[in-house]
């Protein structure tokens, strides 16, 4: 049923596109035969001969015609008028006009002939040959006489089509100002299944009862058990929402209707609602089917007092909640809606009725990441050498997006080194490339500003390997990448969930270790800007600490999240007293001050070390993690350095 209904759907718009194109067609053969006529008749009427005229009197026509001698060849009747041709002159014409008493034809030749009989009759006939009519036609004077007359009226008509054009033209889309906008991808597109969907298997389970209700409705209803009426898709961005939406309307093979909650919004009042309005009928008509509305929260955001019944995003707003659970609540249609923001959706949107099922569509893990590198490394020609399973390790916190973009970058990166299959080295260099940037070979460094770095990046290394709760150092180079003049990698051994509190203060330890390591080498004055994103990464992560974590040593417990409305959101812009903010702001200053003193005591226990891996980093730019491993060894945790919370 669904699938009849689908091609349906799908030969309609084939079929007014045909009728369309043989309606243009006739219009267009009508038209030229209308064109043809008219020139046609235009020759017909506008031809002229090509003669030359001279007006005689009718007595001198007579006496000369009478004379056997006399030069006229031939006598036309045209009209009211004698048209003589001379001998041996064909383009010369003599013209006689009517007088007062009649025309010539009477009163002239002919009744003077028939003065005569008998004899006398037969040698004046024989002497005035018989009248011919005849003319002569100028075809290049027919052709610009037609030009002159038919082009302008021409360019009329084509004016006036094209008025008409634009006319129809601002008719149709006044008239399609409030339909909806939503494609529709019917069995005539390619599927996307959930083989196609790597990893988020809990997702999949989910969605895959969801279609198993549009392919068999009878086995639930006979349980009593209603179909969802909507299922919202939440998750970071690049996760596969879209991917799973698809997949969903794949296996189902019900028609699909995809829409941006962007193309609801416009700026006259109204028109939001009756695209929604126009999308829910459509959609009805080719029940059971699905809508899907990316980036929802566009159009559903939370609605509050200081709005108004009157605001176009409310009314669109109010429009869907509507459809989705009004008076007809039987319409064969489910509702799928993807965000990143589901803080920012309007509650009477959540609740069930309207998105019955909440989807989280989280971050891969690693067994997953592994699947979607296999997915789109699939088809590529690839070497032996290549370990995906280490790619796979290194890109914890990444989406899918972000595995797709590494296999793109490791194909043109392979391409543009003229590679016949992609390498590991390419994998490695994509990864780079898309993690921090590419490198900047063609920036050029002095040697203070490449010691200065050295010993930057081997101050990170040195800390975050000698912390216990630190991830281990993946690799260390002085190549600039991006914005960035070097790098230190730290990548953890596993994929967690959660991080504890030593973990997040080793974190700003290792942060500050680059800055207090050019401190320590050249001095308090000679500190660089270097270690400016180091120090706007302390402070976002000691302020989340500190606002959302509750990690305060006097906020412990603690949190003020910025979304809450209250009186001290209206009153100081913050979801908290500016005595609260001062508390803030100064335990944001100790978690600072005291992962610089944490580091700055490993450097100190640790210098001769940090000499010589600032050194090897001057020879060779770039250590990976086998080469540090040995200059790494001997390093040592000082006691003091401990954290005992």
């Amino acid at each position: 049923m669904a699938e009849k209904m689908s091609n349906k759907t799908k030969g309609r718009p084939g079929g007014n596109n045909k009728n369309n194109n043989v309606s243009n067609t006739v219009r267009s053969i009508v038209f030229t035969l209308v064109l043809i006529c008219f020139g046609a008749f235009l020759i017909t009427n506008f031809g002229y001969r090509n003669v030359q005229k001279t007006e005689v009197p009718i007595s001198e026509v007579i006496a000369r015609a009478n004379d056997e001698n006399g030069d006229i060849a031939k006598i036309t009747v045209s009209g009211n008028s004698l048209e003589i041709t001379l001998k041996g002159k064909d383009q010369a014409t003599e013209t006689s006009r009517k007088d007062g008493s009649g025309t010539l034809y009477d009163q002239g030749l002919v009744n003077y002939c028939e003065s005569y009989k008998g004899e006398e009759l037969a040698e004046c006939q024989k002497k005035y040959p018989v009248i011919e009519y005849k003319e002569d036609i100028d075809v290049l004077g027919i052709i610009l006489n037609v030009a002159l007359t038919v082009l302008p009226i021409i360019a009329l008509v084509i004016f006036f089509s094209w008025m008409m054009r634009q006319a129809n033209a601002a008719n149709n889309q006044s008239l399609s100002f409030g339909k909806s906008r939503a494609k529709l991808y019917g069995p005539d597109k390619k599927k996307v299944t959930f083989v196609d969907v790597a990893g988020n298997e809990a997702a999949k389970q989910d969605l895959t009862e969801i279609v198993d209700f549009l392919k068999n409705p009878k086995k639930y209803e006979k349980l009593g058990a209603k179909i969802p009426r909507g299922v919202l898709l939440a998750g970071s961005p690049g996760t596969g929402k879209t991917l799973m939406a698809r997949a969903v309307a794949g296996e189902a093979n019900v028609p699909f209707f995809s829409i941006s909650g962007s193309e609801f919004a416009e700026m006259f009042v109204g028109v939001g609602a009756s695209r929604v309005r126009d999308l829910f009928s459509r959609a009805k008509k080719n029940a059971p089917s699905i809508i899907f509305i990316d980036e929802i929260d566009a159009v559903a955001h939370k609605r509050d007092a200081r709005g108004g019944a009157g605001r176009e995003d409310e009314q669109t707003l109010n429009q869907i909640l509507v459809e989705m659970d009004g008076f007809d609540n039987d319409s064969g249609v489910i509702v799928m809606a993807a965000t990143n923001r589901v803080d920012m959706l309007d509650k009477a949107l959540l609740r069930p009725g309207r998105f019955d099922r909440h989807v989280n569509v989280t971050l891969p893990e690693r067994k997953d990441r592994l699947e979607i590198l296999k997915v789109h490394f699939k088809g590529k020609p690839v070497e032996a050498d290549v370990d995906l399973e280490a790619l796979a390790k290194k890109t914890a916190g990444s989406s899918g997006a972000d595995l797709s973009n590494i296999a793109n970058e490791a194909a043109i990166t392979a391409a543009r080194e003229g590679h016949k299959a992609i390498s590991n080295a390419d994998v490695v260099e994509a990864f780079e490339r898309v993690a921090i940037g590419p490198e900047r070979k063609s920036k050029v460094m002095n040697e203070k500003e490449r010691k200065i770095t050295a010993y930057h990046e081997a101050g990170h290394a040195i800390v975050g390997h000698v912390l216990p709760d630190s991830d281990p150092v993946h690799k260390v180079t002085i190549i600039p990448r991006g914005s960035t003049g070097g790098v230190t990698w730290f990548l953890p051994p596993e994929d967690r969930s959660y991080k504890n509190i030593y973990e997040l203060k080793d974190i700003l330890a290792r942060a500050m270790g680059g800055r207090v390591a050019e401190k320590l080498v050249f001095g308090t004055d000679a500190i660089t800007t270097g270690a400016s994103s180091d120090l706007k990464n302390v402070a976002e992560l000691a302020k989340s600490m500190i606002v959302e974590e509750g990690m305060g040593s006097s906020t412990r417990n603690l949190v003020f999240p910025s979304g809450d409305v209250g009186y001290y959101t209206i009153t100081t812009g913050k979801p908290y007293s500016e005595k609260t903010a001062e508390l803030i702001d100064a335990e944001i200053k100790k978690l600072s001050d005291e992962a610089a003193k944490r580091a700055e005591e490993v450097l100190k226990a640790n210098k001769a070390i940090l000499d010589k891996l600032a050194e090897e980093l001057l020879k060779h730019e770039t250590l990976e993690e086998a080469e540090l491993e040995p200059l790494l060894k001997g390093s040592k945790l000082p006691e003091m350095v401990k954290l005992h919370q």
